[in-house]
């Protein structure tokens, strides 16, 4: 095997290595799975073509979702700014510690996190563009700050503020509808 086959069949094991995760992002953006498994599609399509000019050893990922948002954004220009898709949280695994924690029994985080999914979308389709898609590269995906800056295209302090803003509107916007949920329960 040549040089240039190896390392495109290396490029193309690391693009499938993280089709679940372009696929969550691409949902994250496009908010419906015809639409999300084009734009994959359309993100692999061109990531293979640039293949050369991509470098071993650096961050294949960070890579393809700089692509992924690129196309989405030149796709979208002229349109009113969109929504990320209320069922983000259908894609994170059962056992992510960043969202169940490991205090709890299993069986209740299960219960937990049903329960207030509904409420989690809800509070996340809420928010501006700008602040979801922070909460989505970082708490979703687990970009890390300086990535999530690099994909964005903006200062890592921006990344960190907004993510702070978001997480307190989140917790602000659960915190009233629960305390109206008591409300409900006690009349």
């Amino acid at each position: 095997m040549d040089k240039k086959t190896k390392k495109r069949l290396t490029f193309e094991t690391e693009v499938m290595a993280n089709l679940d995760s372009m696929y969550r992002y691409a949902l994250h953006l496009v908010r419906n799975t015809e639409d999300a498994g084009d734009l994959v599609q359309e993100t692999c399509a061109r990531s293979l073509k640039a293949a050369d000019q991509f470098k071993q050893g650096t961050n294949a990922r960070a890579w393809l979702f700089t692509i992924m948002r690129n196309i989405f954004f030149n796709q979208h220009r002229a349109k009113s700014r969109g929504e990320v898709p209320s069922d983000w949280t259908d894609e994170v695994e059962s056992g992510d510690q960043r969202f169940t924690g490991s205090v709890w029994p299993q069986p209740f985080e299960l219960f937990l996190r049903d329960m207030m999914r509904d409420d989690i979308d809800k509070a996340m389709a809420e928010l501006s563009i700008d602040f979801r898609s922070v909460v989505m590269l970082c708490d979703v995906e687990g970009f890390s700050y300086a990535e999530t800056a690099e994909l964005l295209d903006i200062p890592v302090g921006t990344v960190r503020s907004r993510l702070h803003r978001a997480r307190a509107s989140m917790q602000s916007m659960l915190t009233q509808w629960f305390n109206k949920g008591l409300e409900a329960n006690e009349s």
